[in-house]
């Protein structure tokens, strides 16, 4: 699929800018999301048609590198999309998709519900997951819509905005960074004055979020299970924040603003 134009216009752009995400529709055909689906229905080892086997609110499931995941990862459209919000030549392409926490209809609380940003690398001798201001180990979080999703159906809830209230929570830690699990309830905290969005859409659609957005899961309140791939977009390096040609991506951009830098420039 040949893409003539950019994947995403320029008020999309300053939207991920402002409000930290973009939501783009059939970045990957509906028909590797069902191929997807059902191989990820196989490796939970329930059976689709019996609710009655669905008996947890949640199932996480590992990375794949079937085709069907491979392809949805590597469209063209995303491949542009990648190199405006993050930058031509410094993300990574990406080869399978995973984590997927595949959520059940279910009246348990599933565990995993509170506001958090995404760890984003692991502690030099492997024992600590952290998250820096540099963004080391994630240029986006994505999210990859495998199945239809609704209101009901345990959209990620998403707090318009909280990106630009991370980076200087994360400043004072420098290349170091802090525990993303810690982290959480002061993000949540610093962000409870952020509008609500939700990651509803269509199979085949991707979410692109900025890797310090503010989000949550939720319980599932609907009847069909929700499909999601959470996977980072590596990147080739790490963000700068103080480039001396001023070419700055979109996800640095947000950075800057965030700590009250101008945004094309020292």
């Amino acid at each position: 699929m040949h893409v003539p134009v950019p994947a995403l216009t320029d008020d999309q752009v300053e939207r991920f800018v402002t409000d930290g995400f973009v939501h783009l529709a059939g970045a990957f055909p509906r028909e590797l999301a069902d191929a997807g689906r059902a191989l990820l229905w196989r490796a939970t080892g329930l059976d689709p048609d019996d609710p009655a086997t669905w008996t947890q609110p949640v199932v996480r499931l590992g990375g794949f590198a079937d085709e069907p995941f491979r392809l949805a990862a590597n469209t063209p459209v995303l491949h542009s999309a990648f190199d405006q919000l993050v930058g031509a030549g410094r993300w990574v392409p990406r080869h399978s998709l995973g984590t997927f926490p595949v959520r059940f209809p279910s009246d348990d609380d599933p565990g995993d519900a509170g506001w958090h940003v995404e760890a984003s690398f692991l502690t030099d001798d492997g024992s600590a997951y952290r998250l820096n201001l540099r963004s080391r180990g994630r240029a986006l979080l994505m999210l990859f819509l495998f199945s239809d999703i609704s209101e009901d159906d345990a959209p990620t809830r998403i707090r318009v905005g909280s990106h630009l209230d991370v980076p200087a929570l994360l400043a004072p830690a420098g290349d170091e960074g802090v525990d993303p699990f810690a982290f959480g309830p002061v993000a949540e905290a610093a962000t409870a004055h952020r509008p609500l969005a939700l990651a509803t859409g269509a199979a085949g659609d991707v979410y692109l979020c900025h890797p310090f957005l503010v989000h949550a899961a939720q319980p599932h309140r609907g009847t069909v299970p929700r499909f999601m791939a959470q996977p980072p977009l590596d990147p080739a390096g790490l963000l700068d924040l103080d480039r001396a040609d001023g070419d700055y991506s979109p996800v640095e951009r947000a950075v800057r603003r965030g700590l009250g830098l101008s945004e094309n420039g020292r």
